[in-house]
């Protein structure tokens, strides 16, 4: 297993914002009107979820995509308007499906280049009353104090018209900010960023928190990253997309950083709460930082708290919570993806809870004994 660099690492495992109002805002809306509203995507992981918690409340949906992934999964939301075409305008029909259209709101789930999401805002603004961009908490440029909110610096980058996501991901949060500032730029005062870190729960299409309900529930002896009280924070898909349509139902504006769960939490309780959630025995050997990193051992969502990373899991999310945000027990995030990996064919469920091969945590743990 090649050597992974915790930079490496947190460039390729996150999903970042020019200098924009950082003061939320709620303009007055009847609180049961039905909704129209448009999802730029609506089909991956955080889409679905946003499709589930706005038919919950009644509200009248239109997605837009390429339809690339209905298609592989064979339909999916078949009550639902589908419009097609590409978020690139250069790219065959590009955003044509949306000309002339009136929406309540529109959610972008998939903006990961500024032409892109300028195409995207200025085409709606005559027609949408608020745009909510999904964007990232990897906008922000340093990691090395504890407990940063909102107004923390945003990452820059030389080049802001490159389309690329670079070897190491570097460019991905810069160029998530620069979409976040020409949503602003088209719709003034009308825009909603949120800014999440790692989602994770049923539909999670990587290893990063799979790995850890899927491990517990094997149960043995398990390798347990650095110490119980490293901090950690994650979000359940299901409560982000229900946040999210909240937000659209106040009409909220501003700017969030979506992190949970509201009281701190560590890789302790993380774990703890998965063992409770899938009822596993798995026994945690905990591990330190240091020896990891002679064995190239990077666990998932894990970060050692020093350094340069010391503050990359206590980020504030107060101003999210004071808008509405809700967080379920990790135990309840931890028993839905284990169900839901259950039904995944062998192959593709290998591939999502394969973050620490067996084979590799055994060799470590065993090397770690005989220290």
């Amino acid at each position: 297993m090649p050597k992974t660099t915790r930079r490496e690492f947190l460039s390729t495992s996150l999903s970042a914002a020019a200098a924009l109002s950082l003061a939320p805002a709620a303009l007055a809306r009847p609180r049961r009107e039905k909704l129209r509203i448009l999802i730029l995507g609506g089909t991956g992981f955080l889409g679905p979820a946003c499709v589930d918690a706005a038919m919950a409340k009644g509200h009248t949906l239109t997605l837009f995509n390429r339809g690339l992934t209905e298609k592989r999964k064979g339909g999916m939301f078949p009550t639902i308007e589908k419009l097609q075409g590409d978020r690139d305008p250069n790219k065959g029909d590009g955003l044509k499906a949306l000309e002339g259209r009136e929406w309540d709101a529109v959610i972008d789930t998939s903006s990961y280049y500024p032409r892109m999401a300028k195409a995207s805002a200025e085409l709606l603004a005559k027609n949408v009353k608020q745009y909510l961009i999904v964007s990232t908490v990897s906008v922000y440029k340093h990691n090395d104090q504890p407990n940063q909110d909102e107004s923390g610096e945003i990452g820059t980058i030389p080049d802001t018209t490159v389309e690329e996501m670079g070897a190491q991901f570097e460019n991905y949060g810069p160029l998530k900010a620069l979409c976040e500032a020409e949503v602003e730029k088209a719709m003034p005062g009308r825009a909603c960023i949120v800014r999440p870190g790692y989602i994770v729960g049923p539909g999670d299409p990587t290893p990063r928190f799979n790995y850890w309900p899927w491990r517990v529930s094997l149960g043995g002896e398990m390798l347990a990253p650095g110490t119980p009280t490293d901090p950690v924070q994650i979000i359940d898909v299901r409560d982000l997309g229900e946040w999210i349509i909240h937000l659209i139902e106040q009409r909220t504006t501003g700017i969030f950083n979506a992190l949970g769960p509201k009281q701190p939490l560590d890789m302790g309780a993380m774990l703890d709460g998965c063992k409770k959630g899938v009822s596993g025995d798995a026994k945690f050997i905990w591990v330190d930082a240091d020896f990891l990193e002679s064995q190239g051992v990077q666990p998932p969502i894990w970060i050692p708290p020093k350094g340069e990373y010391i503050g990359f899991h206590t980020r504030s999310a107060a101003k999210a919570f004071a808008a509405g945000l809700t967080t379920r027990p990790v135990s309840d995030t931890a028993k839905a993806t284990l169900d839901w990996l259950k039904t995944l064919p062998e192959d593709r469920r290998a591939r999502l809870v394969g973050a620490l091969p067996s084979e590799k945590e055994k060799e470590v743990l065993a090397a770690f004994k005989a220290k």
